[in-house]
């Protein structure tokens, strides 16, 4: 062979050898995503969970709406709005029946401690008598008398008094 043969032969292997280096392939979108199921309508998501526990003082204030009845001046009769407050303890008491409540009576600042502590104990006593009356088992039901020595208003007019003259069930925390 002679050397002309020779580089031509080798000049074309170079050629051919270039022609199947490599190419850089392009970058190409991503193909279509296959076709799939409709999507099912998303579940509605769950209610709130409420953090109040059942039988508990917060879901008897939730239920009843109030732990507390008002009295007139030197009075313990329940009168049409303790009757709604203590229907509504009544029916939750009956949902309830394990819980024990202890209901205070108390008084305003006039008076002496003896008459108070008297006035506060027939407050109380009124309101017991009228959840017994609406089902509610005497034995689940105590009562204790304050009498002026927990006001909630600080205060010595009509409006501080109105707010003392009271009887609050306590359901245990």
């Amino acid at each position: 062979m002679s050397n002309t043969t020779t580089k031509l032969l080798i000049t074309a292997a170079l050629i051919m050898t270039a022609g199947c280096a490599k190419k850089k392939v392009e970058d190409l979108p991503p193909p279509p995503p296959a076709p799939s199921a409709p999507a099912a309508p998303e579940a509605a998501p769950p209610p709130p969970t409420s953090s109040i526990v059942p039988g508990s003082r917060a879901d008897f204030l939730q239920q009843a709406g109030t732990d507390t009845i008002h009295f007139g001046t030197d009075l313990y009769d329940i009168d049409a709005e303790a009757t709604g407050i203590l229907a509504k303890q009544a029916q939750w008491l009956a949902q309830n029946p394990n819980v024990r409540v202890t209901i205070e009576g108390h008084c305003d600042e006039r008076g002496t401690r003896e008459y108070n502590l008297a006035l506060g104990d027939r407050r109380a006593n009124a309101a017991k008598n009228y959840l017994v009356s609406n089902g509610v088992a005497t034995s689940r039901i105590s009562t204790i008398s304050y009498g002026k020595e927990r006001p909630v208003a600080q205060g010595s007019d009509e409006a501080s008094w109105a707010q003392n003259r009271r009887a609050v069930t306590v359901v245990p925390e």
